[in-house]
């Protein structure tokens, strides 16, 4: 096969993700090749390697994805494939880290969207908050934050352990995510009022959000939950609900379930690998580029 279309996968993690690869060959790539455990320092060696090997020709053939579980360490392997590169030795690059770039890209997309059919405007000037601080909860938050919103992120061990998660973030981009505390019931009720937009991003199989505690939300908009396992992590939004009503809640909010927005992720997760094998050019996707191809698949 002459120059076939080539994905080259770093994980730092010791097994590469088999819905990576499937989507990946569902993308038309013609061949897949995993790394494991990949460590920061070995992203430049790489990808030099990667590069170097093809003729100047076959450099839109290929591609690197970055996968594992840490978001901000995707996020820096990424920046360090991108600047190993020696054009015209230059070719695409993608991260998304346990899905957590993708899904979060169509949670916050699928958020926005139903803020404005609800008649709330727009993302930006709205408190979210987010029960969670694992990679898709911090994603969500820095895209919510980065579109001008109150993005406040909870932790289940308490305010402190989220503030050490955001500090980062925060630093790294310039944003002010602020951070909250879900250790307990009463906690999450002290903040279920102020809510325009409340988010499940805990683990799967814990339902943090009951339907008692929403007919408090005087505030809620949208309520959007990514766990699909049960019992769901909201009491009242539906896997399958995508902008159905919440019974009981002041303002007849709307909820968004796990398997609407995995169903705007997927279309998300293989657009973006399309649009590798597509471009002239080398294009560098991260969370930024993934919300704003996840947006087109919400609102439509």
């Amino acid at each position: 096969m002459s120059d076939p279309y080539l994905l080259h996968m770093f994980n730092p993690t010791k097994n590469v993700s088999p819905f990576d690869v499937n989507m990946a060959y569902e993308a038309d790539f013609d061949d897949v090749i995993p790394y494991t455990g990949v460590a920061l320092e070995d992203v430049r060696a790489l990808t030099q390697d990667a590069v170097f090997s093809r003729r100047p020709r076959a450099m839109r053939r290929t591609g690197i994805f970055i996968g594992g579980r840490d978001f901000g360490l995707a996020m820096a392997m990424l920046d360090e494939a991108r600047a190993a590169m020696v054009p015209p030795f230059a070719v695409s690059a993608f991260a998304d880290p346990s899905g957590a770039v993708t899904t979060a890209a169509a949670l916050m997309a699928c958020v926005e969207s139903w803020i404005g059919r609800q008649g709330g405007g727009e993302l930006g000037g709205k408190a979210v908050y987010i029960i969670g601080t694992g990679p898709v909860a911090v994603c969500a938050g820095v895209l919510g934050a980065r579109a001008g919103a109150e993005a406040v992120l909870t932790d289940f061990r308490g305010r402190d352990a989220s503030l050490a998660v955001i500090a980062d973030y925060n630093g790294r981009y310039g944003l002010t995510m602020q951070a909250g505390d879900s250790s307990s019931r009463e906690r999450i009720d002290a903040f279920v009022p102020q809510a325009e937009v409340l988010v499940s991003a805990s683990k799967a199989d814990v339902r943090v959000l009951h339907a008692d505690q929403l007919r408090h939300a005087a505030r809620l908009l949208v309520a959007a939950d990514v766990n699909a396992v049960p019992p769901l992590g909201i009491e009242g939004v539906g896997s399958h609900d995508f902008g159905k009503c919440i019974e009981g809640t002041p303002k007849s909010a709307v909820g968004v379930g796990a398997l609407a927005i995995g169903d705007v992720k997927y279309k998300t997760h293989h657009a973006l690998f399309q649009m590798m094998i597509e471009t002239d050019t080398p294009i560098y996707i991260d969370h930024t580029t993934a919300f704003e191809v996840a947006r087109r698949f919400a609102s439509a």
